[in-house]
């Protein structure tokens, strides 16, 4: 049993130094979002700079703008913020491309050093429940290498860095489960393998803090439509090294990643540093709209940043464990993300054998918003700029209201929409 009742929740709300921040977003009165680890709540600001790129810039400047308005400049712009979150430095991490494509890069680039280093070495190492599109990507590179890719569990990782491995790909948390992998002691221990680093900040960016630097990463991606608020299929980020960023082309050797683009030239010469990441033109309006997103989370830094944010996850997420066990017990749920904290990130999931997809779908109808991952994960999100401990007790009250009248057996919520 909990002690816990609505009037704590409230009172949790009155005391919280973040709350501020959820004024930011456009949220609509009758939905509790619990999917911002999936897509991120529309920035209030959004809608206009979106229109002024469109109507202004666009319409007026037209193809002048790519001098006046700074379109050429955006993706380094932007990535110098995502650079504050991640723990990377000014000029060293841009925004370009999707997550998929800029695995691709990185990852091309981490086996090509570590075949130039130690050419004997032909295992690229992840979790076997990694997302899969890092997977398909690693599995391609793998067979255009002659390389193989190991997948084990999480737990098994450090038995397999050995004098095989060439590079350890991992996303930081895992998006079934939440669960949190170790950055900085995973690095370490790849590196006195002598094996590099890949990873994808996908669920992590913008919900708890990164530290690229002092972790001693060698490259890393990550999305910009989830905790950073940049809207549906924004673009993503890439960052490498400094010590690698130079040491070979990346493999999409595409006209902005080139060092005199406006040169015109036949052959390739590659950009300094990070730049040579880039490739194609910046899309300026969906870049205009991944900076309010970003400008939300930077909105906390007077209010204790990462830190602080990461305080409120936890208490949010641990407050959402303790209700469902308490109240949901005899429906079987079983949690399937960490129970340590610490090893959690900014989401709980919850495995049912029976009817996972239903009861999300019934609680959807209902304004709760998650979402389900085959083949039995319900997966709620909260991202703390915006949810609140009373969206915590009303999403289980609805929870509960569902799986005690059998609402979720209807026949509709049985039918399987092209995205769950």
């Amino acid at each position: 049993m909990t002690t816990l009742t609505r009037h704590d929740c409230e009172r949790l709300d009155a005391q919280d130094t973040l709350a501020t921040l959820r004024h930011q977003f456009s949220i609509p009165d009758d939905v509790i979002y619990l999917d911002g680890n999936s897509l991120g709540v529309l920035p209030v600001t959004a809608a206009a700079r979106a229109a002024q790129v469109v109507t202004q810039e666009w319409g007026v400047g037209l193809i002048r703008s790519w001098n006046t308005a700074g379109w050429m400049e955006l993706p380094q712009r932007i990535g110098n913020k995502i650079a504050r979150l991640v723990g990377a430095v000014e000029g060293e991490l841009v925004v370009t491309d999707s997550t998929s494509v800029n695995l691709f890069k990185v990852l091309s680039a981490a086996l090509r050093i570590s075949q130039a280093d130690a050419p004997k070495r032909d295992v690229i190492l992840s979790e076997r429940s990694n997302f899969p599109t890092d997977l398909y990507i690693a599995e391609s590179l793998a067979k255009q290498h002659g390389m193989t890719l190991e997948l084990v569990e999480a737990d098994e990782i450090p038995a397999h860095l050995n004098e095989r491995l060439a590079v350890l790909m991992l996303t930081q948390v895992n998006y079934r489960t939440g669960r949190v992998n170790d950055m900085s002691a995973l690095t370490k221990a790849a590196h006195q393998a002598d094996a590099l680093t890949v990873w994808d900040l996908a669920h992590s960016a913008g919900a708890l803090p990164v530290d690229l630097t002092g972790s001693g990463a060698d490259f890393a991606v990550g999305c910009g439509y989830k905790y950073l608020n940049g809207g549906p299929g924004a673009p993503a980020f890439v960052w490498a090294n400094p010590r690698h960023a130079e040491r070979f082309w990346q493999p999409l050797a595409g006209w902005l990643g080139h060092a005199a683009p406006f040169a015109f030239t036949s052959d390739y010469r590659p950009a300094a540093g990070i730049n040579r990441y880039l490739c194609g033109t910046p899309p300026v309006i969906s870049l205009a709209v991944l900076e309010c997103g970003l400008d939300t989370v930077l909105a906390a830094e007077p209010l204790g940043g990462m830190q602080a944010l990461r305080a409120k996850s936890l208490a949010l997420t641990e407050m959402f464990i303790e209700l469902v066990e308490a109240r949901c017990s005899a429906h079987g749920f079983e949690l399937a993300s960490p129970r340590d904290p610490a090893l959690r990130g900014s989401q709980v999931s919850f495995a049912r054998d029976i009817g996972g997809y239903a009861v999300m779908q019934a609680l959807i109808a209902r304004g709760v918003i998650g979402d389900f991952r085959a083949p039995d994960i319900l997966r709620f999100g909260f991202t703390p700029l915006y949810v609140r401990f009373i969206d915590v007790w009303d999403a289980v009250e609805h929870l509960v209201q569902v799986m005690q009248s059998g609402e979720w057996k209807h026949a509709r919520f049985q039918v399987r929409s092209a995205v769950t």
